[in-house]
């Protein structure tokens, strides 16, 4: 029964491992094209990708916020 219980754990480690690699390989990528277009489209200038991503970010929630209190009304 051991035996049987180590061939799983074997198989779980490398399936987890697998997957872990692919979800880095994919993250990764979408993080590089996500700041690419900050760079190319939204940032203003002077200002740094990630100072974009934050006004941006900000900008969003205030913007829900409006939106939300125009239904309230």
């Amino acid at each position: 029964m051991s035996k049987i219980v180590d061939v799983n754990k074997k198989i779980e480690n490398s399936a987890l491992s697998g997957f872990k690699k692919i979800e880095n390989t994919v993250v990764g990528g979408y993080k590089k094209v996500e700041d690419k277009f900050v760079d190319t489209f939204l940032k203003k200038e002077g200002e740094t990708i990630e100072e974009a991503k934050v006004r941006i970010k900000k900008e969003q929630e205030e913007l829900k916020e409006k939106q939300h209190e125009k239904l309230n009304k």
